[in-house]
């Protein structure tokens, strides 16, 4: 493991993340760490106030133009709960080390919940 990774795996607990889909949450897995993301109000409205407009980020992923850096900015302020000493650029890292095929079920999921709106 990188340093990203391990520290994604200090901060965070091992073991499956547990999510409620009724919620729209969902887990990426990260170093061998499951992490539980909720697109709360609040968490949607931290994301929006950082990428912009949510429905301009959904038309984004739709033509295939979401940029790295936003699914990074949403995952991370989806965070169920925020690891202490854990920060963005570790954060980052790890979902760049863990690729674009753990992200994007968990991308789909969270941009079906601002569409939807569950």
């Amino acid at each position: 493991m990188s340093a990203a990774t391990d520290a994604v795996a200090a901060a965070i607990p091992a073991g499956p993340a547990t999510v409620n889909a009724a919620r729209g949450e969902a887990s990426v897995r990260i170093g061998g760490v499951d992490i539980a993301l909720r697109p709360t109000f609040q968490a949607l409205v931290a994301a929006e106030g950082e990428l912009g407009p949510l429905f301009g980020l959904v038309e984004r992923a739709a033509d295939g133009g979401i940029a790295l850096a936003e699914i990074v900015g949403l995952f991370w302020h989806c965070l169920r709960v925020p690891p202490e000493g854990l920060t963005r650029a570790a954060f980052a890292e790890a979902i760049v080390e863990a690729g674009l095929s753990a992200a994007m079920p968990v991308l789909r999921t969270l941009l079906g919940q601002i569409v939807a709106g569950r």
